[in-house]
């Protein structure tokens, strides 16, 4: 999707960019944490699922880290399952903190999403 928010035929303006990119990255541990909330994924396959996000631009040079980082943090769990279509297949799930968490965050994100239409309106 392209914005053109300069205002001057740019499809992109330094703010804007700069702004969208803290934005992903501030969403994507949730977006994670979503993606397991009702089962558990192996890691290429939570690569296709997030890739599948417009506007996420996630990549499996971010991914992978940061599911390693969640896993460290006891939100995720993992496991290493043999797979007939090629190498060990390492699944991910949420943890018990990881749903507590995943709650949490959606608790905030909903206040927030609230009270910024608030300020539209005003």
């Amino acid at each position: 999707m392209q914005y053109n928010v300069a205002g001057d035929g740019h499809d992109m303006n330094d703010f804007f960019d700069n702004w969208t990119v803290q934005v992903r990255k501030g969403l994507l541990e949730y977006c994670v944490l979503n993606a397991l909330a009702d089962r558990e994924r192996y890691g290429y396959d939570l690569v296709k699922t997030l890739m599948a996000v417009p506007g996420l631009g996630v990549t499996e040079g971010t991914l992978y880290p940061l599911l390693s980082r969640l896993r460290v943090q006891g939100l995720l769990s993992a496991r290493l399952e043999e797979s007939r279509e090629g190498p060990a297949r390492k699944y991910y799930a949420l943890t018990a903190a990881g749903k507590r968490n995943l709650a949490a965050m959606t608790d905030y994100l909903d206040t927030l999403n609230r009270g910024a239409r608030t300020l539209q309106r005003s």
